[in-house]
Parts: structure tokens; C-alpha cells; sequence
């Protein structure tokens, strides 16, 4: 099975482009910078830079919705594949072909983000420094689980 879910920031604004003959179809190309959830020793990058290509209706929505700097939401499946370049080496490349793709964040946080600021929350009451919210006590019959 080949399945891919990501969720991060275009990087930049997709590069769209239509292909040629009677059914031109839009293929849109982006890049995502997607959070690491841990930082490995000697590491300072915090991010993986994933291409990605969407093609159709995929494409055309990518042309009209996504710019710099929104997160979303993607399905797809890695491709792979190679050419030769101009100077006769052999390049290999591995994009994502994205088969969904959703806004993870409303649009009200996008625009006020869209310089990669982090957003400001309020942090949750913490008992004892255990990294736990308190619940208060009562509330057990309203808790979804048990």
C-alpha cells in the first residue's frame, strides 16, 4: 500500500501550469514544510521540505485556494522517477501525487499567520508540574470516556 497523510505550510505559492492538447489539464506543484515531532541530536533542522504535485481538479483548486503560508491537509501517494539532465547526469526525484488536500486551520488564524508566526493559546492549568490539566472534581459523568 502506498498512502501518504501530511499536514504543514506551503512554502511558497503553488507553481501552476496546464498541460498541452485538447483536455489541458492544470498541474499544480508546492512545496510543504512539515514539523518533525522530534529533534534528533546534531540536527537543527526542525522541518522536512516535501514536494508535492496535484494534478486536475487537485491542480485548479491549488490554483484558486492555497498560497504562502497555509497549513493543510494532504492524501496521496509517493512517485518516484528520474531524467537526465542538460549536463547528462541522472536525477532522481520523489514527490508526493496529492489526491486530497483540505485547509487544517481556519481561515481567520491562516491570515493572521502567514508569516510563520507561532499563534498565541492559552496554556492549559497545570497540576503539580506533571504537564496534566486539572479537572475539577463533579465532572466524571460528563467526560465522553471512562
Amino acid at each position: 500500500m502506498n498512502k501518504v497523510i501530511l499536514m504543514g505550510r506551503l512554502t511558497r505559492d503553488p507553481e501552476i501550469r496546464y498541460s498541452q492538447g485538447e483536455q489541458a489539464m492544470a498541474v499544480a506543484r508546492y512545496t510543504l514544510a512539515v514539523d518533525r515531532r522530534f529533534r534528533r541530536d546534531n540536527d537543527q533542522q526542525t522541518a522536512d521540505f516535501i514536494g508535492c504535485v496535484a494534478f486536475g481538479r487537485q491542480g485548479e483548486f491549488a490554483e484558486k485556494y492555497l498560497r504562502k503560508g497555509i497549513k493543510i491537509a494532504i492524501t496521496g501517494r509517493i512517485q518516484t522517477g528520474s531524467y537526465t539532465n542538460k549536463d547528462g547526469q541522472k536525477v532522481y526525484t520523489t514527490d508526493v501525487v496529492v489526491e486530497e488536500q483540505e485547509f487544517a486551520e481556519s481561515k481567520a488564524v491562516s491570515d493572521g499567520n502567514a508569516g510563520f508566526a507561532p499563534i498565541d493559546r492559552p496554556s492549559p492549568s497545570v497540576a503539580a508540574g506533571d504537564g496534566f490539566m486539572n479537572i475539577p472534581d463533579g465532572i466524571d459523568e460528563e467526560l465522553p470516556f471512562n
